[in-house]
């Protein structure tokens, strides 16, 4: 019965990617417990597809989030090829259900993690530069009606990211006290700095090394790990440009095709 639920709640969220149209919440099928296993079933299917994953994405890394969804650790999704959108580029109307948009560190590493503990060190060793981001997340859940099961097992509510393109070596940047902006054609959307995630995104990086490498799945050499939210995530309108500045790290962009009419 318990296998049956899981596979239920893949298949509801691979019909909701395949159609574009949102779903009920997956809760009603599954507990918080089996909604990594639900994500498994989606990353099977997708590599089977032949999509190439290339790193992995942090989420609940806001305090207040993990408040308002009961928990008290962040959570994880994957990243994969086509879900990178060069910097500056648009992002075709319907690409991504209920697309909502926040500015993040992306961290590229050039050295495996494989450490069930690691240390600030390995990290830093580990790490090739830095580069803002934006993460264009969204939801196969219908109306982000979304708890800690929905989101996990909708692959921690992954979408599209664009990358800026000048890496910064870490021995160059203060990632804790790096002030974001995140702007709409120059109005301002959301505000932040690096201590809103988890004390520090390599706080979140950290955390993200040790979970996977116990799970047996480590981060590797050429990954792209996204480390969550500097600040505020935004909704997406059509025909909207966006363009997050992080300091230190400089800026990336992006635009949002206008919906046929």
């Amino acid at each position: 019965m318990r296998d049956t639920s899981i596979a239920d709640a893949a298949d509801r969220l691979l019909e909701a990617y395949a159609t574009g149209v949102p779903c009920a919440p997956v809760r009603d099928l599954i507990g918080t417990d089996d909604a990594y296993r639900v994500q498994r079933r989606l990353t099977d299917h997708w590599l089977a597809e032949g999509r190439r994953p290339v790193g992995r994405k942090i989420g609940l890394t806001s305090a207040a989030v993990q408040r308002q969804l009961g928990v008290d650790s962040p959570d994880f999704g994957t990243l994969w090829a086509d879900m990178a959108v060069p910097d500056g580029a648009e992002i075709p109307a319907g690409a991504v259900l209920q697309g909502r948009a926040e500015a993040e560190v992306a961290l590229v590493l050039e050295r495996d993690l494989p450490h069930e503990r690691n240390t600030a060190a390995d990290l830093l060793r580990a790490t090739a530069f830095a580069l803002p981001a934006i993460e264009v997340a969204g939801s196969r859940i219908r109306d982000w009606d979304i708890t800690l099961a929905d989101t996990v097992a909708d692959n921690a509510s992954a979408g599209m990211y664009v990358l800026g393109n000048r890496p910064v070596p870490l021995s160059q940047v203060d990632l804790r006290l790096c002030g974001m902006v995140l702007e709409r054609r120059g109005e301002q959307l959301s505000t932040g700095a690096g201590a809103a995630c988890l004390g520090h995104p390599l706080n979140a990086a950290l955390w993200l090394a040790d979970t996977l490498a116990q799970a047996g799945d480590p981060l590797r050499a050429g990954d792209t790990v996204l480390t969550g939210a500097l600040g505020p995530m935004v909704p997406i309108l059509p025909g909207d440009v966006l363009e997050a500045r992080v300091e230190g790290l400089g800026d990336v962009r992006v635009a949002f095709a206008k919906e046929d009419s």
